[in-house]
């Protein structure tokens, strides 16, 4: 999300830094979720990502090589609020590999690295690796993990800097991230089909977390850009607005809504009433991996659902 400052993931940089005082000698522990896992011996690789999605790739293409650390792993947890630990910290200072989305939706893994001293770690920036860059007049969409040939670029990215790191296993890396890959191709086939069905055809959301998978499937975001950077702020949105965003779905504007559930307040909650109460299908989305899920099976899940919506 493209928050503003007072938005953004919270970090407590004083209680961190003077807990860090007595962690010099316990052992690691991740944040856990499926991605996550306590730095090991030093024979793996040490790797902190910011969010369990990144985590999850890293374990994909590291295999048992990598003990990876997702500073966010919780599916209840809302990014914009989170608050590090010492833990994470401590993890990031012995990190060889770092990866962040970038583009402001997690600035503390860069003040994490400052305040623990940690100048030799190789940072991946998803949001720099993508290329994206905010259109004019308007803002950055960071959420690049719904960008399949951006992630596709990430898995490079990390497979090259696992194999600097650990130049004996470079090849599997290089083997893993390319399976990985070819796995990415079925998702960007069906985002292929939902545009050969349903090229034009308009869509609401309630922030821009899906808007990169949905333009790829051929769809238009009608919703009022007030609306959707109002609830992206935390900020009131306007009765005007308000309203202009529900017409859309009493008005039968749009063929879905797509929700980003992690982070729902009353303006988000009255679209998702408002697009029921005109038979107008939800389709539910977040921001980090569900339980249980990995990344491929979370898209394919997250694809399948918006195509669903669009044939009924």
């Amino acid at each position: 999300m493209s928050t503003s400052p007072s938005r953004r993931i919270a970090l407590l940089f004083g209680a961190s830094v003077a807990l860090l005082a007595g962690c010099g000698s316990s052992s690691d522990s991740g944040s856990g979720g499926s991605a996550s896992a306590a730095p090991a011996a030093s024979s793996k690789v040490a790797v902190v990502a910011s969010t369990n999605v990144y985590g999850d790739i890293v374990s994909r293409i590291g295999g048992d090589k990598v003990s990876v650390t997702s500073v966010i792993s919780d599916p209840d947890q809302d990014p914009h609020s989170y608050e590090a630990s010492p833990q994470n910290q401590l993890a990031l200072s012995k990190a060889k590999v770092v990866v962040e989305n970038g583009g402001g939706y997690d600035d503390f893994v860069d003040r994490m690295l400052k305040s623990g001293g940690n100048s030799s770690a190789e940072v991946i920036n998803a949001v720099k690796v993508s290329g994206k860059t905010a259109p004019k007049g308007g803002e950055l969409n960071e959420h690049v993990w719904y960008d399949f040939p951006t992630v596709a670029r990430i898995a490079d990215r990390i497979s090259a800097a696992l194999g600097k790191a650990d130049p004996a296993n470079a090849a599997l890396y290089t083997r893993n991230a390319g399976a990985f890959k070819a796995q990415l191709a079925p998702l960007e086939a069906k985002e292929a089909q939902i545009k050969k069905e349903h090229a034009g055809e308009g869509i609401a959301i309630t922030e821009p977390v899906p808007l990169y998978m949905t333009a790829a499937s051929g769809l238009v975001d009608r919703t009022p850009a007030a609306f959707s950077e109002a609830v992206e702020e935390g900020t009131d949105v306007s009765p005007k607005v308000l309203q202009e965003a529900l017409a859309l779905f009493s008005g039968k504007k749009v063929k879905a809504l797509v929700y980003n559930e992690q982070t729902s307040g009353p303006q988000t909650e009255k679209s998702e009433q408002a697009a029921k109460a005109a038979g107008i299908p939800v389709v539910p989305v977040t921001e980090t991996l569900p339980s249980g899920k990995d990344y491929l099976g979370w898209m394919t899940s997250n694809v399948d659902a918006l195509a669903n919506a669009l044939a009924k």
